[in-house]
């Protein structure tokens, strides 16, 4: 009897395919599938990586939905620190944080510096090897965080996979995985229609989420991630 054809074709298109309206949804908030749709193209790659285990890869898609529970988390050892950022809460704290730049680098190198609002999540690192992801971990102590690979590939805003050709050698990525208020407030509704405990700010339930030794948990808390 002929060997069954392995569908090696089929099971990338499909990734490259998920990927690209995973970009669309969560980057650019433009997406040109419906969710029904989006569903179908992830059972079939579910399907098919289950009928070809041997074809499974560590970036396929299939992977946000949660691996197997782990036993703890593993200590990473970074070269350069982590460092945490400064917030200020109005313009005179503000312009205190600026008197103190030009106090410790002078008027002249304190003209470029960045500001932005502060997405108010849990500070991560990842890192990504010739455009795969191999390595989420948290800011720990600056030098010293936590894997948390398995979880951090439950995120869907953060691919897997970079999109187009050419990808780095080596890509270090910092920013804030957090939980939207709506995400947040949905879930306390499902929590309590079911009689379960109420979280009580969004912050600590995405560091809680992150911390999940099963990472099925952390899939179910509709995170995302801001670079």
């Amino acid at each position: 009897m002929a060997k069954k054809k392995q569908p090696d074709s089929e099971i990338e298109a499909l990734r490259e395919e998920i990927r690209l309206h995973n970009y669309r949804y969560h980057v650019l908030d433009d997406p040109v599938a419906s969710d029904a749709e989006y569903d179908r193209l992830l059972r079939r790659l579910f399907e098919l990586e289950a009928e070809y285990p041997e074809l499974v890869t560590a970036d396929s898609p299939t992977g946000k939905v949660g691996a197997p529970p782990q036993t703890r988390f593993d200590v990473v050892k970074r070269d350069q620190p982590m460092m945490s950022l400064d917030n200020v809460m109005n313009a005179a704290a503000f312009d205190e944080w600026r008197e103190r730049l030009v106090r410790e680098v002078g008027e002249k190198g304190a003209e470029d510096y960045v500001c932005e609002p502060k997405v108010d999540g849990v500070a991560v690192e990842l890192v990504y090897e010739n455009g795969t992801l191999v390595l989420g971990a948290t800011r720990g102590d600056g030098v010293n965080g936590e894997d948390i690979t398995e979880n951090i590939k439950t995120v869907r805003s953060i691919p897997l996979r970079l999109i187009g050709e050419n990808s780095p050698v080596h890509l270090n990525v910092r920013g804030e995985v957090y939980m939207t208020k709506e995400a947040f407030e949905r879930l306390n509704r499902k929590q309590a229609d079911a009689g379960e405990k109420i979280y009580a700010n969004p912050r600590n339930l995405t560091a809680g989420s992150l911390k999940q030794l099963d990472p099925s948990i952390t899939a179910k808390r509709k995170l995302t991630f801001v670079a």
